[in-house]
């Protein structure tokens, strides 16, 4: 997560300003910690990066819990 958010030069902000669902810095910042998130959470945040970067990623490049 915070491999590609780096790519494309994003902060924990600017997917928050890119939802159109509600999210919030607390939910990112889960993410990029590699915190264990609800599949609801995951489908926002995924759709957050998606609308920001303009890419089609997977939830599978974001989150490889192991």
């Amino acid at each position: 997560m915070v491999g590609i958010m780096a790519r494309y030069g994003l902060k924990p902000h600017d997917l928050v300003a890119a939802s159109t669902r509600q999210i919030t810095h607390k939910m990112v910042s889960r993410a990029c910690k590699g915190r264990r998130l609800t599949p609801k959470v995951q489908s926002k945040i995924l759709d957050a990066l998606n609308g920001a970067t303009g890419k089609c990623h997977t939830l599978e490049d974001l989150f490889n819990y192991h």
